[in-house]
């Protein structure tokens, strides 16, 4: 294994591990749900971070769209670019995702790209579906996400539609009362376990030293 470089340590890369490495943990104590919440998550995130770039009821064109995704990614160091744009779809492209090789660790973090592009479509044209084609998580050497605006069945993809639109003066991450107690029972789990690998851990190091 190949000895990290002090010189590419920053506050990012840090943070990126740290989120990916929480991820992973995260995955491993629920399972499948853990994407889910990954979901929910970009939900929000991108009907915040729209709020960077227009009013709520400002009408989107597809190139508005298109422009305002590939922004927010590159914004946070991901190496996106614009492949095709086309009235009821378009394809993006990137070299570099903004976690890094990190996104390996834990792949379905790619669903909070999924929705945080869908959730915007949703918001702005009604529907959204997103085809992730192409992950550099998975080992590909890109990533390449095609959305589609219009409804089809044989089309692949996550489907978003009907996504709920946080009033005037409100907050996109207020999150309701049952949310809050399922996730929090959940991340309860998580703690759980990480004290108790924790504590293994330390009884592990015991046992070392003892017999030295």
């Amino acid at each position: 294994m190949s000895t990290p470089n002090p010189n590419h340590l920053n506050g990012q890369v840090f943070l990126a591990k740290l989120l990916t490495q929480y991820a992973l943990i995260h995955e491993k104590t629920i399972g499948s749900a853990a994407e889910e919440y990954i979901r929910q998550l970009g939900l929000r995130t991108g009907e915040w971070l729209e709020g960077y770039y227009s009013e709520k009821n400002e009408q989107w064109t597809v190139e508005k769209y298109v422009n305002v995704i590939i922004d927010l990614k590159n914004k946070i160091d991901g190496h996106f670019e614009i492949d095709t744009i086309e009235s009821d779809h378009i394809v993006v492209k990137a070299h570099k995702c903004p976690f890094g090789e990190l996104v390996k660790d834990s792949p379905h973090l790619c669903a909070m790209t999924s929705s945080v592009f869908g959730g915007i479509a949703a918001r702005r044209f009604g529907y959204g579906k997103v085809d992730l084609r192409q992950r550099i998580a998975d080992g590909d050497p890109i990533c390449e996400v095609a959305v589609y605006f219009n409804e089809d069945d044989e089309l692949p993809g996550d489907e978003y539609k009907d996504i709920p639109v946080t009033p005037e003066n409100g907050d996109p991450f207020h999150w309701e009362e049952e949310t809050i107690k399922m996730l929090g029972e959940e991340l309860r789990r998580s703690d759980e376990m990480i004290e108790s690998l924790v504590s293994e851990l330390e009884d592990l190091r015991a046992q070392v030293k003892n017999q030295s």
